[in-house]
């Protein structure tokens, strides 16, 4: 039977209660929502912090919210929020793609969008989806709030810039109009980790060419976005020669690695496949938000 080495337990009851209490017990200390990723590794005894600061009380990281051309959540907000919101699935059906094939419903029903992040895992939904979108980080700590990119949130697999007394409060998505993204993902079985998956968002010019467009991975060897494909097709045309250009760039971008879950070249040919899959269906629906917004 695995258990986890001993701990004290602390119940934080404000962001700023939970602030102190990291302060207080130093680096040994961990902060817990959900719990999926970090309860396992305790068991396993690969973390073994001496306090852990449940955050479950702090109602005011759990929300969605509309401001101007931003959707702000809460860092505390469920997995099953996510997909149940009809607004962030009108504004990013991207979201509500990865939402249905992360994990299971007792992982979704605990799992918050701050604690996926947070732990960088390379095979994790919510980090390319985050990428691709453009979205910020909020992270408050002693010295107050800063703001981050993905692309500085993200340092490397199971690193992140949240500093030791700092706690994520709040992710930002930039709403832009005649947009549209999606996700798709590979899996062994119904709730695993990813094979490989894609994201896509799409921004279409007023003419319905392509205005900005980003593709990011997952579990196939890329930290950040694919890099070129906003250079690749601005001012194209949607078109399956696009779209396998594109592919093909993913491919070369990827740096998979050979495992139980598949070999490099056919990771290279999801990462293609994928691709193409995910900028057709991000494609498509930008066409349609733009033809709403013309008909509105």
């Amino acid at each position: 039977m695995q258990i986890p080495a001993p701990f004290d337990y602390a119940r934080a009851t404000t962001v700023e209660n939970a602030l102190e209490l990291l302060a207080r017990h130093g680096p040994d200390s961990r902060i817990i929502a959900g719990g999926h990723s970090l309860l396992p590794m305790m068991k396993l005894r690969l973390a073994r912090p001496e306090w852990l600061i449940d955050i479950n009380d702090l109602y005011e990281l759990d929300y969605i919210l509309r401001d101007g051309d931003e959707l702000r959540v809460g860092a505390l907000t469920r997995h099953t929020t996510l997909l149940e919101s009809d607004e962030v699935a009108q504004l990013f059906p991207i979201v509500r793609d990865a939402e249905r094939v992360i994990a299971d419903p007792v992982v979704r029903n605990r799992g918050t969008i701050g604690g996926s992040l947070c732990q960088a895992d390379p095979a994790e939904d919510l980090s390319t989806v985050c990428s691709v979108l453009g979205a910020v980080a909020v992270v408050r700590g002693p010295g107050g709030e800063r703001t981050l990119t993905m692309r500085d949130f993200h340092r490397g697999p199971y690193q992140t810039a949240v500093g030791q007394d700092e706690l994520l409060c709040e992710v930002r998505f930039p709403v832009r109009p005649r947009a549209g993204s999606a996700y798709e993902k590979v899996e062994r079985r119904t709730g695993d980790w990813a094979v490989g998956a894609a994201g896509a968002a799409v921004t279409l010019a007023e003419d319905g060419n392509i205005a900005d467009a980003a593709v990011g991975l997952t579990a196939l060897g890329l930290d950040h976005t694919v890099e070129g494909i906003a250079a690749l097709m601005g001012g194209m045309r949607p078109s399956e020669e696009v779209f396998a250009d594109a592919g093909r760039l993913a491919a070369e971008g990827s740096n998979a690695v050979a495992d139980q879950r598949g070999p490099v070249d056919y990771k290279r040919h999801l990462a293609d496949e994928l691709t193409r899959r995910v900028l057709r269906r991000a494609c498509a629906r930008a066409a349609q938000t733009a033809a709403q917004t013309q008909e509105g």
